[in-house]
């Protein structure tokens, strides 16, 4: 039985320690819409626990460069200046999008804005800190990176705020599942509107 709405593209950003992750993850477990979560590529090295195919698509860099050469990527590109290409190939997304599904983009402000150029129907939504000093401080709990790490990412950050109302929902992450949930809400809201047009 196919599902009573066609597919979506979701684009989901927010600066490096606000918890996007965790709140993606969240969404994918606890929403009821046929979310899944595009895996993108990238030319570093796995880490401990990461599985190629399921984490990223692990790949080189003659061939993720091969890859933009030939415009397989609906975004790439370099992140935090450390020679690491990320990007998010065009054909998986759009089969899943053909199929029904709800396709999730974790991706960060450039490439959302990207993506955005090629899918201006996508909904967008732009997971808010509150505050520098508020993510700061999340960001220096991790403990994981050195201090020109985490300079580096705040000046990001700082950046990638003012770009926040190119998207059409900020949700500010203060808990995890209640921004799931609310996340959720949005996203039903879509699919109902999404129905009504169709219909």
């Amino acid at each position: 039985m196919n599902p009573p709405y066609s597919g979506q593209l979701i684009i989901i950003s927010g600066p490096s320690g606000v918890g996007k992750s965790s709140v993606v993850s969240e969404l994918l477990s606890s929403c009821e819409l046929p979310l899944e979560l595009s895996v993108s590529a990238t030319t570093r090295e796995p880490r401990i626990n990461e599985v190629d195919g399921v984490h990223y698509h692990f790949i080189s860099l003659q061939e993720f460069f091969a890859k933009r050469q030939n415009e397989e990527f609906l975004e790439c590109a370099e992140v935090f200046g450390i020679g690491h290409w990320y990007g998010t190939l065009e054909k998986p997304v759009r089969e899943r999008l053909e199929k029904g599904r709800f396709v999730v983009l974790e991706i960060d402000v450039e490439g959302a804005l990207m993506v955005l150029k090629r899918f201006p129907e996508a909904t967008s939504i732009f997971i808010h800190p509150g505050d520098l000093v508020e993510l700061e401080k999340r960001l220096r709990g991790r403990e994981t990176e050195k201090e020109e790490q985490i300079q580096r990412r705040i000046a990001v950050a700082a950046k990638e705020l003012e770009m926040a109302h190119h998207y059409q929902h900020i949700v500010r992450n203060e808990e995890i599942q209640a921004t799931a949930t609310k996340i959720c809400g949005l996203l039903n809201q879509t699919g109902e509107e999404k129905i009504c047009t169709t219909n």
